[in-house]
């Protein structure tokens, strides 16, 4: 019989002073950052939705949540599609509140309301949106017992006084930005403060900091398909930080910070050529409703003929016929079998999802080896 249950707790960090960390690396990766919202200009904004996207695709996958791009497009155009395309969308919509919520400060209440909308609609853990466990949770060993756990979490009684403290050192401004992103997220990760989704939510903190900090002012940097590439390398910085050393998770964030950026923009160049490659395929009439709707398929890439009508301006019918066009010359495709409602994508940028990631994966893979 499982007697006793040894648990670990946090050290407090509201008043640490971090060890110096890489400063060359911290300064290159803030530069690169940087460096990606200058080289995207007119695409920003449509860069940026893409790259919160590609953020809970990536942060999904590292806990074994998969679809394929299709799939995940069809649960964005509001099909009941299966429960790893809709988890993704959850975790979208979550990284979105939690980071646009955290221009001014990091709050427990839009933490939780980010943990809300990832675990609403999960059919095990939906009881528990947006609250705060009340139980004893652990990693690994068996799902029944924390026996032959990797970690064992702080008893839930110490779990909000342990997220006063996150909190206070999130907002803090006296912090190298990135450092402050790594130790922040390390830490939310052990005090694991929710049955589930601790992961998800953790990473979407990193992006928050940043957001606050204006390191990424207008965009979020897929720093989690750095982490995916070698995801028992990433659990062991936790572990690492859990046992004392926190310089290694400052480093390789900073290592994943600028790749992330630097190959992100290679996607704001792809996006900045898209919609001239669009109209030398689709070859549409000037004024006509395909030519009106092309400027608006960076921003919505899975969209139904309702949403296009609604950006756009322009009448339903009108847009089904630009549509149908756009349909015919490959610009588009439809992502769903259902008339009403029929959810439509444009291809190109779903098939950039995967290109960045391999990018991303293959980028930090080989630096970590050199």
């Amino acid at each position: 019989m499982l007697a006793e249950v040894e648990v670990s707790l946090p050290p407090t960090i509201a008043m640490l002073t971090p060890p110096p960390g890489p400063d060359r690396d911290l300064a290159r990766a803030r530069w690169e950052a940087g460096d990606l919202e200058r080289v995207a200009g007119g695409v920003l904004s449509p860069l940026a939705g893409f790259l919160i996207r590609m953020e809970s695709v990536a942060s999904s996958r590292i806990e074994h949540v998969e679809a394929t791009p299709v799939a995940f497009a069809r649960a964005i155009g509001g099909l009941k599609e299966n429960e790893s395309a809709m988890s993704m969308v959850a975790a979208g919509a979550a990284i979105t509140r939690l980071i646009a919520a955290s221009s001014e400060a990091i709050t427990l209440d839009e933490i939780l309301a980010a943990h809300e909308a990832l675990t609403r609609d999960d059919p095990t853990e939906s009881r528990y949106a947006g609250t705060v466990r009340d139980v004893q949770n652990w990693i690994g060993g068996s799902q029944y017992a924390p026996r032959n756990a990797l970690y064992v979490p702080p008893p839930p009684e110490d779990v909000p006084a342990l997220l006063d403290d996150l909190i206070a050192f999130a907002n803090r401004d006296d912090v190298e930005p990135i450092t402050q992103a790594a130790i922040a997220h390390a830490q939310f990760e052990s005090i694991h403060p929710f049955t589930d989704g601790n992961g998800r939510i953790g990473r979407a903190l990193i992006g928050a900091i940043l957001r606050r900090r204006g390191v990424t002012p207008h965009t979020v940097l897929p720093v989690a398909s750095a982490l995916a590439a070698d995801t028992p390398h990433y659990f062991a910085l936790l572990t690492a930080y859990r046992s004392g050393d926190v310089v290694p998770i400052i480093t390789d964030l900073a290592l994943c910070v600028e790749t992330a950026a630097r190959e992100a923009r290679g996607t704001a160049r792809t996006f900045a050529r898209y919609e001239d490659a669009w109209r030398e395929q689709a070859a549409p009439r000037a004024g006509s409703a395909a030519d009106l709707i092309l400027p608006a398929l960076l921003a919505l890439p899975v969209f139904t003929v309702e949403q296009l009508a609604e950006a756009t301006g322009l009448p339903e019918r009108s847009v089904y016929r630009g549509v149908q066009s756009l349909e015919e010359h490959g610009v588009v495709q439809a992502v769903t079998e259902r008339v009403r409602g029929r959810a439509y994508a444009a291809m190109d940028v779903l098939d950039e999802f995967g290109d960045l990631d391999t990018r991303i994966r293959e980028r930090i893979t080989a630096l970590r080896a050199a």
